[in-house]
């Protein structure tokens, strides 16, 4: 009786922050935990240890990205590939599931404000 009440309530945990809080699904995305293994170390919280004014907040991703106002995610994509500057190419450590991924989730994160 104890373990069916227990996974009643596992059950309806998880419906909770998978339907009613989206944003605790997000986090525990796969583009998340990509993030978080290959990006974080310079771009905690949607920012830049590097250069304070190249984050990933919607606002930077505009100004500093080529075409990102017409592309959108893909412009990310090219990014994450390619690198520039101080930021590395990830087109030989990612594979391009990888980076669709975490493009998406940075895209999604940046509409959202971090």
């Amino acid at each position: 009786m104890r373990i069916l009440l227990f996974i009643l309530l596992l059950a309806i945990a998880f419906f909770r922050f998978t339907f009613i809080l989206p944003a605790f699904a997000v986090e525990a995305s796969e583009g998340a935990k990509i993030f978080e293994a290959n990006c974080s170390s310079c771009h905690i919280g949607g920012g830049n240890i590097l250069i304070s004014h190249k984050t990933l907040k919607k606002e930077a991703l505009s100004s500093n990205l080529e075409n990102y106002n017409q592309e959108g995610i893909q412009a990310i994509i090219h990014q994450v590939q390619n690198g520039k500057n101080a930021m590395p190419a990830f087109k030989n450590k990612l594979s391009n599931e990888e980076i669709l991924q975490v493009a998406a989730y940075v895209f999604q994160k940046a509409e959202t404000g971090w």
